[in-house]
């Protein structure tokens, strides 16, 4: 007899305590291997795979596509035993019928052990990515050998959700039509779950990003015409679907009294929205900080970066040269390279620069860390600026490389605006804030010109520092702007 062990959401450190279910990866009666990924989580941090630690055949899954869940909470349930698909010749086995295999296994009384992987690494699995292998697709009504029922689906939440994709539904108002057998060309999981709140089909949409990709914006815009469309049948009598009705009602939330167009949208704060509300929160209660600002001429810095890219070899970016100027400033007020620590009542300076960069994603804002930032040179600190960036717009930033961050540059100039006031990642001491380097007029040698002028803002905590040593490291940064050869002082 098979042994159904019950895999639960493993603990994904960092202090993440819960994550939200954005797709299931396996179906109940499916078998699955040993670390193979049977879920699509998201966290505050980022979203993963969840690799299953158990070989066999999966009996139940807990949770709808959407609903979050605590850490500890179970997942899904596998009967170890129910399947020979265990290794390599397992793709040949299911082939040939691997449900066949499993029954004669069964019948002559073998029983494979209940081997699992030990821990589960969170988006990785902790052994080598197993091959491709046959699902198979047990019908819950047939019996199996030996009179034991197959195994079903008991969660209803998880049944409603299958029969929703069995059975597409057509948006209204939707941008354009697409296919329902190809996959769903979206990113975005905050897309995916205001189509999912809302009872729209992303299958029959096509997106007005690049190659078809579905936006917010597109959802948003089906979301408008269905709107217009219900008003319309309403006035006509015409009568809507009952389910689509209460799933509007829960996700849209307060209507006018008159009973018209909602006037009122609540957007839950979980996520990594959450996340960051939290963090923006915990940094404005706790930190007292002041800001100081400065333009500088950075034309020089301009001139040095294309003389630096026509040499050959990898482009550097801007962002990377005033990452090196940070790191060169950090070591000469390394006061800025700390936090505080309230119980202690001390100051923690630490030697190493761990330099976050925020990067803006459609998940939200992130920041990324750049480890050891200090013992990198422009061209190091461009590849992994872009590797990071890349990783954080997809989605698979791990943990460990959103956390542990001892100072942050905040290039906010990308956005097209010259200044702001930037918020301190908690619990650092610091952030550098650059606006947008444009064309202005500018006193240069004595006469007036016109120069590549960027604005520089520090927020710092008066705690680890006073006025002077903000606006030391400021000053600083701002002459190796203006004049670069400054940093070959400090190397």
């Amino acid at each position: 007899m098979a042994q159904v062990l019950e895999f639960k959401l493993p603990d994904l450190g960092e202090g993440l305590t819960e994550a939200e279910i954005v797709r299931w990866l396996v179906e109940v009666g499916d078998v699955v291997a040993v670390d193979q990924p049977v879920v699509e989580v998201e966290t505050a941090k980022a979203m993963v795979e969840v690799p299953c630690p158990y070989g066999g055949v999966v009996t139940a899954r807990f949770g709808a596509e959407g609903t979050e869940l605590p850490v500890g909470a179970p997942l899904l349930t596998v009967a170890v035993g129910e399947t020979a698909d265990d290794g390599p010749a397992g793709d040949a086995a299911g082939a040939a019928g691997a449900g066949d295999t499993a029954a004669s296994d069964s019948a002559s009384g073998r029983e494979p052990a209940a081997d699992g992987s030990g821990n589960v690494l969170v988006g990785y699995g902790t052994s080598q990515a197993p091959a491709r292998r046959r699902r198979v697709r047990q019908a819950p009504a047939v019996p199996a050998v030996n009179g034991r029922p197959r195994p079903v689906e008991p969660a209803e939440a998880t049944r409603t959700a299958d029969t929703a994709r069995e059975t597409p539904r057509t948006a209204p108002g939707t941008p354009g039509k697409g296919t329902a057998d190809g996959p769903v060309p979206v990113i975005s999981p905050l897309v995916r779950r205001l189509a999912r709140q809302n009872g729209l089909d992303l299958r029959e949409m096509t997106g007005s990003g690049p190659d078809g990709l579905i936006l917010r914006a597109d959802v948003e815009y089906a979301l408008r015409a269905a709107g217009t469309q219900s008003r319309t049948d309403a006035g006509t009598g015409s009568r809507t679907d009952a389910t689509a009705g209460e799933r509007a009602t829960a996700a849209a939330p307060v209507a006018a009294a008159s009973g018209s167009t909602p006037s009122v949208t609540r957007i839950p704060l979980k996520g990594i929205r959450g996340a960051v509300a939290d963090k923006l929160s915990r940094s404005r209660t706790e930190i007292p900080d002041a800001t100081c600002w400065v333009d500088a001429d950075a034309t020089e810095l301009m001139r040095t970066r294309a003389a630096m890219n026509a040499a050959g070899g990898p482009k550097i970016s801007v962002l990377a040269l005033l990452a090196r100027i940070c790191t060169a400033a950090l070591a000469r007020f390394p006061e800025l390279n700390s936090s505080v620590d309230t119980q202690a009542r001390e100051i923690v300076q630490y030697a190493d620069v761990h330099l976050g960069f925020a990067a803006q994603t459609e998940r939200g804002l992130v920041v990324p860390v750049v480890r050891d930032a200090h013992t990198r040179d422009a061209e190091s600190l461009t590849a992994e600026f872009v590797r990071l960036t890349e990783a954080a717009r997809a989605g698979t930033l791990t943990p460990g490389e959103l956390t542990g961050g001892t100072f942050t540059l905040n290039n906010y100039g990308v956005f097209g605006v010259d200044g702001s006031t930037p918020i301190v990642n908690h619990p650092e001491a610091a952030m550098l804030g650059v606006g947008r380097i444009v064309p202005k007029p500018w006193v240069h040698e004595g006469e007036l010109a016109v120069r590549q002028v960027v604005q520089l803002s520090l927020t710092f905590d008066h705690r680890v520092c006073d006025g002077g040593t903000a606006g030391g490291f400021l000053r600083y940064v701002a002459d190796c702007v203006e004049q670069p050869a400054v940093l070959l002082r400090t190397l």
